[in-house]
């Protein structure tokens, strides 16, 4: 097997070369950069505009909602058009719609700038990784998917620390500056890398299955992954609000970087045993733990090494679901990979969305530790679905 820019591809030991994972990866740290750099930025930005912590939790409920809506549709234009063409031109409207980030004059305008660029990502992350998941060997699936997807996570510990510091020494808006400029850049690459030979097929690495799952059956999936991420992100998403509120601002960039070595970790871990064992299995685990430890980060909150230990558990257990999760969807319908990546992907922005409309009321009403009590509630009845999924797949 040779990969689409005809060099060899056995570099990666997966049927990929380098050069295509990196450039992967690396449009997958830029995006989730845009994404996870909101929460650290929201005090900045509120003081900007002059509104509340509520209000400022919208910002990723716009981005989110507008992920949700668009990424299906992309994947279905994924499916019937060229990938790379898509993905150029997602890549263009993503760096512009930071540049009205970046110069919004009003929150009404900043909100609008995120929409459009929650329209962006929606036909990146799904395309980027269903280029991957067709290249890469069935046996190495999982863990290709979990190196492209660690940019993300990457994002987390590197992104959006770094994105803090600019808020906090040159302003927010520099954050977006210079995302946008490195969207912009990656476009070029990207229209050259994935140019498939003729006559290859786009996903002749994806096995065909005899039996076809029905609908309720990937509902159910999705649904799995939208339980996960409202538990996942109402945890990341105001934990640098509850902090400034705790007087503890100093510890924001660090616990930020311990959350997201775990999560990166934990995405490696969970790619690797999904490809040696059961899938759905490796899913259960991590949303059963998920739900044990965030309680544990409740309970820890007002000790800041205490929180620290606590994160350093949670971030591992919890993101060793989602390259497990991708793999059980590529494999459990082959003939949809690319609609069912993009599905999955706004199943995670419903329960992103869901976690910044509601925590922030959550926060302000109850208190921090009581959101996280519900987001490790909402944990358990999403491993209970899972199960269902192996008895059904």
């Amino acid at each position: 097997m040779h990969s689409s820019c005809g060099e060899p591809a056995d570099d990666t030991g997966a049927g990929l070369s380098v050069w295509p994972v990196a450039l992967a990866w690396l449009t997958q740290f830029l995006v989730g950069t845009d994404l996870f750099v909101v929460a650290p930025l929201m005090p900045h930005i509120a003081a900007s505009f002059g509104v509340s912590a509520a209000g400022t939790g919208l910002l990723v409920t716009a981005f989110s909602i507008a992920y949700v809506v668009a990424s299906p549709v992309a994947g279905w234009i994924c499916d019937r058009r060229d990938r790379a063409t898509v993905l150029v031109a997602a890549l263009v409207l993503f760096s512009a719609a930071n540049i009205g980030t970046a110069l919004a004059p009003g929150f009404g305008v900043l909100l609008v700038a995120r929409v459009v660029a929650g329209l962006a990502a929606a036909a990146t992350g799904p395309t980027v990784y269903a280029l991957v998941s067709t290249r890469a060997r069935p046996q190495a699936r999982a863990q290709v998917l979990a190196v492209v997807g660690s940019g993300l996570l990457t994002a987390l510990w590197v992104g959006a620390p770094a994105g803090s510091l600019l808020g906090r020494y040159v302003g927010w808006q520099a954050a977006f500056v210079i995302l946008a400029a490195g969207t912009f850049l990656l476009a070029f690459p990207h229209a050259l890398v994935w140019r498939t030979p003729p006559g290859t097929p786009g996903a002749s690495a994806v096995p065909r299955r005899d039996r076809r799952p029905d609908t309720a059956v990937a509902v159910s999936a999705v649904a799995v992954t939208a339980l996960w991420s409202f538990s996942v992100y109402s945890l990341y998403t105001f934990l640098a609000l509850a902090l400034h509120s705790d007087d503890r601002a100093t510890a924001v960039t660090w616990l930020l970087v311990v959350y997201g070595i775990g999560a990166v970790v934990g995405g490696q871990a969970g790619g690797r045993f999904a490809d040696r064992a059961d899938p759905v299995r490796i899913t259960r685990s991590a949303l059963a733990l998920t739900a044990v430890l965030e309680a544990a980060v409740a309970l820890a909150f007002p000790a800041t090494w205490a929180l620290a230990c606590a994160l350093a558990l949670f971030a591992p257990a919890a993101y060793a679901f989602f390259p497990a999760q991708q793999r059980h969807l590529i494999d459990t319908f082959p003939e949809r990979a690319t609609a069912m990546l993009s599905w999955n992907n706004s199943a995670l922005f419903v329960g992103l969305s869901l976690a910044g409309a509601v925590g922030g009321q959550i926060v302000h009403a109850l208190g921090y530790p009581v959101l996280l009590y519900i987001g490790a509630a909402v944990a358990l009845p999403a491993c209970l679905l899972a199960r269902g999924l192996r008895e059904s797949g």
